[in-house]
């Protein structure tokens, strides 16, 4: 988040290339550092530096994808990266929980091996992309930018990655206490790659059609997740990660990263920080809430809460956004050519 927040529109300043190198960089010191001395100091250390890294990446990458195919391909750019982006969220993590299963309790996973290898060659091959950034004497504080007319993509991405941070952080909790724990990497898996599969058919939709069906999958996918871990039933539960993923990961990501592009032309990379607030803000904030509400009330209340307020939240956003008016689709069919 400070990443995203002050430094999001460093690639403004300094080119694309730099801040994709810094961010594989620091993806492999953070890692590095569990398997050196693996504690609570080297823990920390790794999440800040793999923050970091992704608010670079992210912010970059989107930018540079643009730039690399010519603004008339702003939505294939935008399926790009969220296909790219996706397949790190869940694949580091299917190959981490494989690599655990083969080898027993390890902190050197044959999955770190593969990074540690990936990460210098994708560092130098990175120097090797074309410069076709116009790097600018600006400030090297870049705050966010929210472009005219997005706050309903916005909202869209910090409902879905409050549901899918739900998913990750708090249904594993609830698995466990049922017998159910060695479904988690499953569960985890699907919260992020079903999402992935919907991408395709999400390009084809026009960016407010993805949305809409965005917000009606989240709520729909959570309540069958919530019937799982109230009935015990692992088949809901896989269900409604997969529903849910579909949304946070598929629909709404899509379309909101690409709207955000497409209205942002000056400002890819600042436009790009400004998104992630709204879906970091989503994705941290109800779990930590629901995190403190679950050790008060219950692991179950807390979802039965968090499943209330977010069905509230969805209900509120569309209804604001059906009484917006909008030019979407004039905008997304005249920035994106098939």
């Amino acid at each position: 988040m400070p990443t995203l927040m002050f430094i999001g529109g460093l690639s403004d300043r300094i080119g694309r290339r730099p801040p994709v190198i810094i961010a594989l960089i620091l993806g492999g010191l953070g890692t590095l550092a569990l398997v050196v001395a693996p504690g609570w100091v080297s823990l920390v250390l790794a999440r800040c530096c793999l923050g970091i890294g992704t608010g670079l990446a992210t912010t970059a990458g989107t930018a540079y994808m643009t730039e690399i195919m010519e603004e008339h391909q702003v939505k294939r750019a935008a399926l790009i990266i969220t296909s790219s982006t996706t397949l790190g969220f869940g694949g580091g993590a299917l190959a981490t929980g494989i690599s655990l299963s083969l080898q027993g309790q390890t902190f050197f996973p044959f999955s770190f091996a593969l990074l540690f290898v990936a990460v210098p060659l994708l560092a130098i091959l990175a120097t090797k992309l074309p410069r076709c950034d116009d790097p600018k004497e600006v400030s090297l504080l870049r705050l966010p930018v929210f472009p005219s007319s997005t706050w309903p993509y916005g909202a869209a991405m910090g409902v879905a990655w409050s549901a899918t941070g739900m998913t990750i952080a708090v249904v594993p909790l609830e698995l466990q206490l049922h017998g159910l724990g060695n479904w988690t990497g499953l569960v985890i898996f699907l919260a992020i790659f079903v999402g992935f599969l919907c991408q395709p058919l999400a390009r084809r939709l026009s960016n407010p059609t993805a949305l809409g069906l965005g917000f009606f999958l989240v709520p729909t996918g959570y309540a069958a997740l919530l019937a799982g871990s109230w009935s015990h039933s692992i088949l809901l539960v896989l269900v409604g990660a997969a529903v849910t993923s579909a949304a946070s990961y598929g629909f709404s990501y899509l379309a909101a990263l690409s709207e955000f592009s497409i209205r942002a032309p000056e400002n890819r990379a600042r436009a790009s920080a400004g998104l992630f607030v709204y879906a970091y803000v989503g994705f941290s904030i109800p779990v930590i809430a629901s995190g403190i509400l679950a050790d008060r009330y219950g692991v179950l209340q807390a979802m039965i809460i968090f499943g209330s307020a977010l069905l509230l939240t969805t209900f509120i956003v569309v209804w604001a956004w059906q009484r917006t008016p909008t030019n979407s689709d004039r905008l997304t069919a005249s920035a994106d050519t098939p």
